[in-house]
């Protein structure tokens, strides 16, 4: 354990955040900045350029260890979306009676006028955000982007306060917001906000009922009033069951994004406007319907619709969501590392249109992968399972008379399903699966896969 705390100074107001990451330092510069004594304090270790960020800033921190003396003489507290209830040092700051608040939150009360778009989902969040964004940019407007992806929204707020910019109505925040930032808010206030769908996840967090996690994705349009537009799903069974339970204002506009908009394979119809994907990057239905939310979203904005399209035809996915890596010899290879659970994989292998070799596994996480039996048949021609442990997937698919190997490493997979691969084939990484067996994480799952591909391609 280690910290470098200094004495409070009593004469400004006491804010303690808990947690270092991005939001948790960008919300303790931010403070610092308005006039607030900061702490910032962490039970785990503290990243070292958050750490360095901190300290080149005379903000005191804490590792290792949350000190409740320190903690709870605050006026208010901004903690980590990481940090469950059940926490003894968030049931020490509730018996407290201490107000606590998210980063988002922090963010949004000193942003100053601007304009904000806010989106959740359990699926396609971070895919639609980066899209949203690039459509406002490409449509010339100011934009930013952040959230659960990227910068911290605070980070982004005190940059502008600092460059003089946050009296600029204009500006816009595209933020990407997740169940457990939506939980920490109060009053914030999206012009725009998108609610994908809402599948089972994050479960235990949420007493184990689908409700109030779904409740929890519902309050991304809590305050939203007059002139505000809430963007939804209109075809998931689990949004319609949960939608009139709660609290939307009347005054809002609801747009549902449905089988009219979606109707054409590669088509998006939005009232008068079309727009097509033909010429992108974006894949299967899924993408389909994430691509006409982000163009909804534009519209609202007030994009014009040529950008819009100009923005679908040139926008880049987001690495390790079905990011096409290689091209070579008639064969596609395909990073879609980030599709950790079945419901991922479901709409990964929904988006092939040619044979694919699957390359899946890695740490089970209880999986049902009853879902996906129809589509293996139908798509795929072999399948590569990459973990220590592949049992499970051998006994779910090793009967479907499909042709079958294990391997251990990103190398072995490429070069087995290089063996398997024709021209007119795809080679998708999509494992359904948690990486930590082999890897660090799903972005070095999908590193290391990128890098092998590009070797064997060369060779």
């Amino acid at each position: 354990m280690e910290s470098a705390i200094i004495k409070k100074n009593l004469r400004n107001p006491r804010l303690v955040i808990l947690g270092s990451g991005e939001s948790g330092t960008g919300a303790a510069l931010l403070g610092q900045h308005l006039g607030y004594d900061v702490l910032v304090s962490d039970k785990g270790n503290i990243k070292p350029e958050y750490k360095t960020a901190l300290t080149n800033a005379g903000i005191p921190w804490e590792e290792g260890q949350h000190t409740l003396e320190n903690i709870l003489n605050a006026d208010e507290i901004i903690k980590s979306p990481g940090i469950p209830e059940k926490t003894e040092v968030m049931k020490a700051i509730r018996a407290a009676g201490i107000n606590v608040i998210g980063e988002i939150e922090w963010g949004f009360r000193h942003a100053g006028p601007c304009r904000i778009v806010a989106i959740t989902g359990s699926n396609g969040k971070t895919t639609t955000t980066m899209l949203t964004d690039h459509l406002l940019r490409t449509a010339g407007l100011n934009v930013r982007m952040g959230g659960n992806v990227g910068n911290s929204f605070a980070a982004m707020v005190l940059d502008d306060l600092k460059q003089g910019q946050n009296n600029n109505a204009n500006r816009i925040f595209v933020l990407e917001v997740s169940s457990f930032q939506l939980d920490d808010i109060q009053q914030f206030k999206p012009e725009v906000a998108v609610l994908l769908n809402i599948t089972p996840d994050h479960l235990d967090r949420y007493e184990y009922k689908l409700e109030n996690y779904a409740r929890a994705k519902f309050r991304i349009a809590m305050n939203q009033g007059h002139g505000d537009v809430f963007i939804y799903n209109g075809i998931d069974p689990i949004t319609a069951e949960i939608m009139p339970a709660v609290s939307i204002s009347s005054q809002v506009q609801h747009i549902a994004i449905g089988q009219a908009q979606l109707e054409t394979p590669g088509i998006i119809h939005l009232g008068e406007h079309h727009f097509t994907l033909t010429k992108g990057n974006l894949r299967g239905p899924h993408n389909q319907f994430n691509a006409a939310c982000a163009a909804q979203t534009a519209l609202q904005m007030g994009a014009e619709p040529a950008k819009i399209q100009e923005g679908l035809d040139t926008f880049q996915t987001p690495p390790h969501r079905l990011e096409k890596v290689a091209e070579h010899n008639g064969i596609t290879w395909i990073n879609d590392s980030k599709a950790t659970n079945v419901d991922s994989v479901f709409y990964a292998l929904q988006a092939m249109n040619t044979p694919t070799i699957w390359i899946a596994g890695g740490t089970d996480k209880g999986n049902d992968y009853t879902p996906l039996l129809d589509l293996v048949a139908d798509k795929v021609k072999a399948i590569v399972c990459m973990g220590v442990d592949n049992s499970k997937l051998l006994s779910v698919f090793g009967p479907m008379n499909k042709s079958i190997v294990e391997a251990r490493s990103a190398r072995e997979a490429v070069e087995a399903a290089a063996k398997f691969a024709q021209a007119g084939d795809t080679v998708l990484l999509s494992p359904a699966c948690a990486s930590f067996d082999l890897f660090k994480n799903y972005e070095d799952r999908g590193a290391q896969f990128r890098e092998e591909v590009l070797r064997v391609v060369s060779d």
